[in-house]
């Protein structure tokens, strides 16, 4: 009876699991391919799982954040997939690169494909600049599935409060990186890129030497448990022989 319960418990318990992870992860996301830093360019994954079991995703939309415009928005080409931009024009026009831009990217939209039951697609977008003043971009999309169903995944998610139940994909950006933002001089970044492996050849030395000092010592520590352990075995035993020996 006792085993039954614990299978059972054990049993509901990774169910459980595999419920929340389920709910927390399957829903439409955004993620930098390395770093999206301030002011910076990067390329965008946005991934789309298919949440139902009787239907694909057919179509996915968008929304680029129009108080946070980016000037280069450039999607990659998906085979099967018809991708189509949509630009807006701005009131004042932005200054990139010496060049006046007057329109930007508010939607991309892919569609002719098609996400099966239990698969996802990666739809890659190269984008800049990075708004320099923002700790994030939040970008509303729409999922459509072959049986006209549409799930709108705009909801924002709030600092402290519980996620929504169709969050919107949210892209965290870092901290701007001096002024190699879009193609930065190849012999800095060389130069950049050795002193970096340097460090990080130090730093793995250090590491690596600092976690065998630790392995050593908590060998002896181990070794000294068994001894004690060992130790007092044997007492308890002779004072047994005695006993029976009386």
């Amino acid at each position: 009876m006792k085993t039954s319960r614990v299978s059972f418990a054990a049993a509901l318990a990774a169910g459980s699991v595999l419920v929340l992870s389920g709910t927390a992860f399957a829903h439409v996301g955004v993620q930098p391919i390395g770093e999206a830093s301030k002011g910076g360019y990067a390329t965008l994954n946005f991934k789309v799982p298919n949440e139902r079991d009787n239907a694909s995703t057919t179509q996915l939309e968008v929304n680029f954040p129009v108080d946070q415009p980016l000037t280069s928005v450039m999607p990659q080409d998906i085979p099967g997939w018809t991708v189509n931009v949509e630009k807006t024009k701005l009131d004042k026009p932005l200054t990139v690169h010496g060049r006046q831009v007057g329109e930007v990217v508010t939607k991309v939209t892919w569609s002719g494909g098609k996400i099966g039951p239990g698969m996802f697609q990666q739809f890659p977008v190269s984008v800049g600049k990075l708004p320099e003043n923002a700790d994030q971009m939040v970008f509303k999309a729409i999922q459509t599935y072959d049986n006209n169903e549409v799930v709108r995944w705009i909801e924002e998610p709030k600092e402290g409060a519980p996620e929504p139940q169709t969050p919107a994909p949210v892209l965290k950006l870092t901290a701007a990186k001096g002024d190699d933002h879009h193609a930065g001089a190849k012999t800095d970044g060389a130069k950049n890129t050795d002193q970096d492996a340097g460090k990080a050849a130090g730093h793995g030395h250090g590491h690596d030497q600092a976690s065998a000092d630790h392995g050593s010592d908590t060998t002896a520590r181990v070794l000294g448990i068994a001894g004690i352990v060992v130790g007092l075995g044997g007492v308890a035993f002779g004072v047994a022989a005695r006993r029976r020996s009386v």
